[in-house]
């Protein structure tokens, strides 16, 4: 059985220590202020690390990554507005806007890359689409929240743009712009800097929960809205797993070449979503938008693991093995 990762118990346990001893009071602008802080760190490093040659490297693979492109921010955006269906009768408004969010996030960098390896699908391919895909997501994703969002009735406020500039994109091009003299520092204190990684996403995972608690999100969502959360977002993974495996298929590409457009068209990226979404939704229910990217985020890492097993047994040229046992 294959191990829980302690990173999603950390998060899980930082919901619950935000849901018993939610910040309060004085605690409320010293939280803010080192959320918006460890914002700015986490992008900086973002861009110190994100090499442009190497995520220029693989552009002989355009038409792979140009159907990668095309699911991360055309297909899963389309899929995020057939959802409306469902609010308010089925899920609330919030939680709508939450899976439209997530369906605006770039993919992953470290599991796309990761489980595409297990796979044996192409991993030089993988590093550049996944890497393109968060380059131009720290862009793309705030314009497609503010589009979706201002037709859809959403409350994403145009003064979020300054901020995106002023809080992510900012560090993120200063860390382009000094990588060349920082490259080797974060390379040997990689370990650390992971650290700050993760407890930056979980410094901003109980600051918007504890938001939520205090406005009283637990009241708001029963234990039937939950389920049903789920089922969305296990029915979206699904639909885009399914496309992003036989639709490249049909346009005639390797075996190795469709692991890799499944895995890196297929994800969304907590680490990049959580930091946008305290920004571009200041003064909103945060935590309950962000619900739907932490679920989804789950059950993608759950059942991309089990499907990049099943693709390293199956040993090429042999049968292709089915989504589905």
């Amino acid at each position: 059985m294959r191990r829980i990762d302690p990173y999603i118990v950390a998060i899980l346990g930082t919901v619950a220590l935000a849901s018993l001893l939610p910040a309060r009071g004085l605690w409320v602008p010293v939280f803010g202020n080192a959320t918006t802080v460890a914002i700015g760190l986490l992008f900086f490093l973002y861009g110190i690390r994100l090499s442009p040659r190497e995520a220029l490297a693989g552009i002989k693979h355009w038409r792979l990554h140009g159907i990668v492109f095309a699911s991360t921010f055309v297909l899963f955006p389309l899929l995020g507005l057939a959802l409306r269906v469902l609010a308010p009768g089925v899920i609330s408004p919030d939680l709508y806007i939450g899976l439209l969010y997530v369906c605006c996030l770039p993919s992953t960098v470290q599991s796309s890359i990761a489980f595409t390896s297990i796979a044996r699908g192409n991993v030089s391919a993988a590093i550049c689409s996944a890497s393109f895909s968060n380059l131009v997501g720290i862009v793309l994703t705030p314009l497609l929240v503010g589009a979706l969002l201002t037709t859809n009735g959403g409350g994403f406020s145009a003064g979020a743009v300054g901020d995106i500039m002023l809080q992510l994109l900012l560090p993120f091009v200063l860390g382009q712009l000094t990588r060349r003299w920082l490259t080797g520092f974060v390379t040997r204190h990689k370990a650390v800097l992971g650290l700050v990684d993760r407890g930056s996403v979980l410094l901003v995972v109980y600051t918007a929960f504890s938001e939520g608690v205090v406005a009283g999100i637990w009241g708001q969502l029963s234990v039937t809205s939950l389920l049903v959360l789920v089922g969305v977002n296990a029915a979206l993974l699904a639909l885009v797993l399914a496309v992003t495996w036989f639709g490249p298929k049909l346009l005639g590409f390797s075996r190795e070449d469709r692991i890799t457009i499944m895995f890196c068209g297929s994800k969304k990226s907590l680490a990049s979503g959580l930091p946008m979404a305290s920004v571009l939704f200041a003064g909103q229910s945060v935590g309950l938008i962000v619900l739907p990217l932490m679920l989804f985020h789950q059950i993608q890492l759950m059942v991309c693991a089990w499907l990049a097993q099943r693709f390293a047994r199956t040993p090429a040229p042999g049968p292709e093995p089915a989504l589905v046992a």
